[in-house]
């Protein structure tokens, strides 16, 4: 029976996924292993019940640059007690190869240790993939799929911002990213937003639905008294990762429940959320402002890569085989800023009390991230004046007040346009 090599991916699209495949297929294959597709991510990896795929040139051929992925997936995290060696054994598997982001990965690091604690002679290397470019990589480096969701991100973003300023009109984004906002950020810069709100930026304060909505209104109000009626805000939807229950329940919006009584986020549009909250406030101020939520995520996981992003993938599935020849297992493939092919080991980088893969956050202290805050359209201290025509106390909408950090006018731009 020949050697082969066994890929599955776990977790949501990303543009990518596709590339990574063919191009372990084509290296492996090119070395005489047979190629396992495995469909479903872990779900029935370990119950005799898997679904698989033999991958030959012609299929990795044909979905090279495609979007979405050719082998189904799943979010199943199996528990530790479900593990079992037998698929491997039966399909001579060498290696396996996992493909998602940080609970893939953390699925990954407790597999290695179980196949290592039980000998069973099988490798295993994790590629990092998550648009929400959330996986603690060394020196940044992107998670792929990242660049392109990014991309088509933007392409939208410009749409929408281009309605606000055609109808004097707002809209509040909401985008995608579970925990953290590089994605938000990353869009909201490149598309110039006037406001751009990510959980990082609550690094001194609590996230409640009325700073969100206040972080809104302050950018609204600053662009009206510099003559400006339109805008977009931009809202990542990892605000809601932190955001408690109880503060849910009490935003008055009609959520659904789980049978554990917690909000299923999933079953509602954050950009509507959002959006409701800021026009009630407005009406409660006496403010005419009008705007329309615009939710933006599933519309970028599945779309063509960019050529980033197909050269990245291209070079990590290349790695995998670099990797595996070294004898390399329970690891992240990445690469340098030189494009050089590094371990990053599992163990090295879990949270020794959960083992779980902690995600990777904006870094709102660099000089990037406040170079881009410095530069929003927002109230601030020299504003109160102008601002009183529309609100009765400015400073509660003062974008520097409701986050709790210190106002410096040398990183803020100047008050007029």
């Amino acid at each position: 029976m020949k050697d082969s090599v066994a890929i599955l991916c776990a977790g949501g699209p990303a543009p990518g996924i596709n590339t990574v495949i063919a191009t372990i297929s084509n290296v492996f294959l090119r070395d005489g292993f047979r190629i396992i597709g495995i469909h479903d991510g872990y779900r029935h990896l370990f119950d005799g019940d898997a679904e698989t795929v033999d991958i030959d040139f012609h299929f990795a051929d044909r979905i090279f640059n495609q979007g979405g992925s050719a082998l189904r997936m799943s979010r199943y995290k199996p528990k530790d007690h479900e593990f079992s060696g037998e698929f491997f054994a039966e399909n001579n598997v060498k290696l396996l190869v996992t493909i998602g982001g940080d609970d893939t990965a953390s699925t990954a690091n407790r597999l290695s240790k179980y196949l290592k604690e039980h000998n069973v002679p099988i490798q295993n290397i994790h590629v990092p993939k998550t648009i929400d470019n959330d996986i603690p990589l060394p020196g940044g480096t992107p998670t792929f799929g990242f660049h392109s969701a990014v991309s088509e991100g933007v392409r939208i973003g410009h749409t929408v911002y281009e309605d606000a300023r055609t109808s004097g009109n707002w809209f509040v984004l909401a985008a995608m990213g579970r925990s953290v906002g590089h994605l938000a950020f990353e869009m909201g810069t490149s598309c110039h937003f006037p406001v751009n709100i990510i959980p990082e930026m609550f690094n001194k304060t609590e996230i409640t639905f009325e700073k969100i909505t206040k972080l809104i209104i302050s950018s609204m109000i600053k662009r009206r008294i510099e003559g400006i009626r339109h805008g977009v805000a931009s809202v990542s939807e990892g605000v809601f990762h932190f955001i408690s229950d109880e503060e849910t329940k009490r935003s008055g919006i009609n959520f659904t429940y789980d049978d554990h009584g917690h909000p299923e986020l999933g079953n509602i549009s954050k950009a509507h959320v959002f959006n409701i909250l800021v026009q009630r406030k407005l009406k409660e101020l006496g403010i005419s402002i009008k705007s329309r939520p615009v939710e933006l995520g599933y519309e970028l996981r599945c779309s063509q890569p960019v050529a980033y992003d197909l050269a990245l993938c291209t070079l990590l599935g290349m790695g995998v085989r670099k990797l595996y020849r070294e004898g390399k297992t329970g690891c992240i493939v990445s690469t340098t800023n030189m494009k050089d092919i590094v371990p990053v080991f599992l163990e090295d980088i879990e949270d020794p009390a959960t083992g779980k893969i902690p995600p990777r956050p904006v870094d709102i202290d660099s000089e990037l991230a406040q170079m881009v805050i410095g530069d929003f359209h927002v109230l601030t201290e020299p504003d109160y004046e102008r601002a009183r025509q529309y609100l009765d106390n400015p400073e509660a909408y003062d974008f520097y007040k409701i986050l709790e950090w210190d106002y410096d006018p040398k990183k803020v731009r100047p008050k007029s346009w």
